[in-house]
């Protein structure tokens, strides 16, 4: 199974870069116009791979940073969000897993069902006009911080010991990963929401991984196909997320441990300022209209 999947999860993304390049070739020379800086966006690319192998999740730290920079615009933000992350995650799957520690059938249904959500999702998510996708954005920053809360208190329980679900637990599951790959097309990471609901479920939390690599190596790269489609995206960002992978070889390779627990402090003080300016920043676009 784990020789499967690695070729699945190879596949998938060798074609997300072929569709990739070929619409960076096709608009080459509009990339270099865009606003995102040639110099910081690489350097951000690895910092934030870093930080997201270690379980900070790459979505929430893009979120709070790319709208203050003015690197993309709102209404393709959540876009850049799943197209930058491809290759990164693809790398960060393929550097982690080396054994599969949850059952067949379990793996399937949630990579299956969170790639529908993901496919399916975008379609919806370029009509959707720039201040729902605001307010959409806004939530994925605060579950992310009460998320990231709720791990660091104790909240979320991490004590099962099930590889395997059966019944009402598979099916809800099933939907939860279904749901969970529509919301990365809004912005919002499934990360810690996949982690949330496998431990919610009563499975080992080392199950939590697989079935996150999984489904998210899978859906993100599918979703990203629909969106470089669409033309709904940042190239120069997406184009620069190779750097992530250094990020993320650093991270698995070079640094043995990391205590994370003062980043995630300074990560939950930033995505709540960054939630409240953009909820600020509505407010006066709102009362400006």
């Amino acid at each position: 199974m784990q020789k499967i999947l690695i070729i699945a999860i190879i596949a998938i993304n060798f074609l997300f870069i072929f569709v990739l390049v070929r619409d960076l070739l096709k608009h080459r020379h509009e990339i270099m116009e865009e606003p995102a800086s040639p110099i910081w966006t690489p350097l951000s690319q690895i910092v934030i791979y870093f930080l997201s192998t270690f379980g900070i999740s790459d979505f929430a730290i893009s979120t709070a940073l790319y709208p203050k920079a003015k690197w993309v615009t709102m209404k393709k933000l959540p876009g850049t969000l799943n197209t930058q992350c491809v290759i990164p995650v693809f790398v960060m799957s393929l550097a982690y897993i080396s054994t599969i520690t949850v059952g067949v059938k379990t793996l399937l249904v949630a990579i299956i069902c969170q790639v529908i959500g993901a496919y399916l999702g975008p379609r919806f998510v370029v009509k959707l006009p720039e201040h729902i996708i605001r307010v959409f954005v806004i939530i994925g920053l605060l579950v992310a911080t009460g998320l990231i809360l709720a791990g660091k208190f104790g909240w979320i329980p991490s004590n099962g010991t099930a590889t395997e679900l059966y019944g009402w637990k598979l099916w809800t599951t099933g939907l939860l990963m279904f749901v969970y790959g529509a919301l990365n097309n809004i912005g919002i990471g499934s990360y810690a929401l996949t982690m949330a609901t496998v431990y919610a479920m009563g499975m080992n939390p080392v199950a939590a991984f697989p079935i996150m690599m999984g489904g998210c190596t899978f859906s993100v790269s599918i979703g990203s196909m629909q969106f470089i489609k669409l033309n709904d995206y940042s190239r120069k960002i997406t184009m620069f997320s190779v750097f992530g992978i250094i990020g993320v070889l650093i991270a698995v390779y070079l640094v043995k441990s990391l205590n994370t627990s003062v980043i995630q402090w300074i990560v939950i003080v930033v995505l709540l300022y960054s939630a409240i300016s953009l909820y600020l920043d509505s407010r006066k676009s709102t009362e400006a209209v």
